[in-house]
């Protein structure tokens, strides 16, 4: 009888839960993406990327580098230990909906005072000196009548999953930012290269100019324009190191080194790109971490409107103590020495000025907020997922016609240097056509760096590899290797 009462009871107090229960806003999302020719549909149909889809692009450097990121990084290891923070929060909040218990002790010695007031004219006062002992454990327990603790909680778990999904964010804009950063420093070192190879070419260019000039069979004027050309080519040369240089210090910072410690020998990369599975727009959803956290934010909010609520109607505690007094150790744990007390305190505000009312107004327009936050979210990843695909649709067309534009520029610059030599041509038509080859050149190598960062962008818009279903592994890996 007495536990299917406790039953009861537990239903009927989980039943005055007030405030809103919580349902996951309807967020529109396309049937399918808009692809061209560009895109094919594999085989099982687009597997899942990887949470290490850096491992696609298949550099060395790149992989040691995101290693030491995830290990080293200081923006990480802030977004871990707010993680952390969350859950003790989280801790914290739960422990309310639990009886707190305290251990009160007591021992004094005191004299009572022979002229105090009596009490009883009948019996005059004496004065005496007596111990007081006491050790006696207090009860505190908030029944939580109308659901404020529950719904506290229920904020607090929401609040601790946003922070995890802030962590998994952090980390796929770190990834992500770390191989941005990576590409297009290897694409300034295939455009260095481009530069110096237009060194050579147009050193040897002026070295034929000038012995041309020795033998009388042309003018000055020709030493002239390629020597301009070559010192132009320098400068554009240093221009880029100072460039790269910079990219080289961000990626320090990335994986957390000083700038003056840290160097990346220059290379050239001509691996070709990963393959990235696109999936379909509703799995957007489910594979970035930003949306889930702002989903997460809206369950938050939702909760304080409950906490809100809670707050207009009567607080229910109940507080008991059972311990033993006495004028003796020898004496204090005894029956005779037993005391106890057990009671209920409720409390109900009368006025208050509207503040409470104030409060719920304030929490139910922290949802709309947060409800239009996530909204802006969705659309914003369906935005970055799209220009992505377009944006390497168009670049592959583009790397095309550039490699294209570079060999009909070295038939241009032969052709030159041929008519050149036959004296059908004047010298400036030389100097156009290297122009013409180096801006080909340089076009062709900034074009294949692009596709590399453009590949990196889609990847953070398609969500990295991260997925709800394993997000609370994902963070607690990557707060343990902080």
């Amino acid at each position: 009888m007495k536990a299917a009462l406790c039953v009861t009871l537990v239903a009927m107090l989980a039943a005055c839960t007030v405030g809103p229960d919580y349902r996951r806003p309807v967020a529109d999302a396309p049937p399918d993406w808009k692809t061209d020719s560009y895109w094919r549909v594999g085989e099982p149909s687009h597997a899942p990327l990887a949470l290490d889809w850096w491992q696609g692009f298949g550099d060395v450097t790149l992989n040691a580098l995101e290693t030491q990121a995830l290990a080293q990084n200081q923006t990480l290891a802030a977004a871990s230990a707010h993680y952390a923070q969350a859950r003790a929060t989280l801790a914290q909040t739960s422990a309310l909906a639990l009886p707190e218990v305290d251990l009160g002790a007591n021992a004094s010695r005191s004299r009572i005072s022979k002229n105090r007031p009596v009490n009883n004219y009948a019996t005059p006062n004496s004065s005496t000196v007596q111990n007081d002992l006491k050790l006696a454990p207090t009860v505190d327990y908030d029944l939580d009548l109308f659901g404020r603790i529950r719904r506290e909680v229920e904020a607090a778990h929401a609040t601790a999953d946003q922070s995890r999904d802030d962590l998994a964010n952090a980390r796929l804009v770190l990834t992500t930012d770390l191989a941005s950063d990576y590409f297009s420093m290897r694409e300034l070192d295939a455009e260095i290269d481009v530069l110096n190879r237009s060194v050579d070419l147009q050193n040897k260019a002026l070295d034929y100019v000038k012995a041309q000039h020795d033998l009388g069979a042309v003018s000055g004027l020709d030493v002239l324009q390629q020597q301009a050309l070559l010192d132009q080519t320098r400068v554009q040369a240093q221009l880029l190191v100072n460039q790269r240089a910079r990219f080289e210090h961000a990626i320090a910072a990335l994986v957390g080194t000083p700038a003056p410690q840290f160097a990346i020998a220059p290379t050239l990369d001509d691996s070709p790109l990963p393959s990235i599975p696109l999936g379909v727009p509703s799995d957007v959803l489910q594979r970035r971490p930003d949306v889930a956290s702002a989903e997460r934010a809206m369950a938050a909010a939702n909760a304080q409107i409950g906490v809100a609520r809670a707050a207009f109607f009567p607080s229910v505690t109940l507080n008991g103590t059972i311990g033993w007094e006495s004028t003796a150790f020898a004496s204090l744990i005894s029956a005779p020495s037993l005391l106890w007390t057990i009671g209920t305190m409720a409390s109900q505000v009368v006025f208050d000025g509207g503040r409470r009312a104030a409060g719920v107004d304030f929490a139910n327009e922290g949802y709309v907020a947060a409800v239009a936050s996530y909204r802006q979210t969705v659309l914003g990843a369906f935005q970055q997922v799209q220009d992505g695909i377009v944006g390497l649709s168009v670049l592959d067309g583009a790397a095309k016609q550039s490699h294209a534009a570079v060999v009909d520029a070295q038939r241009l610059l032969s052709l030159a240097n041929d008519r050149y030599s036959g004296g059908l041509v004047a010298y400036l038509d030389v100097i156009t056509a290297q122009q013409q080859l180096l801006t080909s050149q340089r076009q062709d190598v900034q074009i294949r760096g692009q596709q590399r960062t453009t590949s990196v962008a889609l990847v953070k818009a398609l969500g990295g590899g991260w997925n709800m279903n394993d997000a609370e592994e994902a963070a607690n890996s990557t707060h343990q290797s902080q």
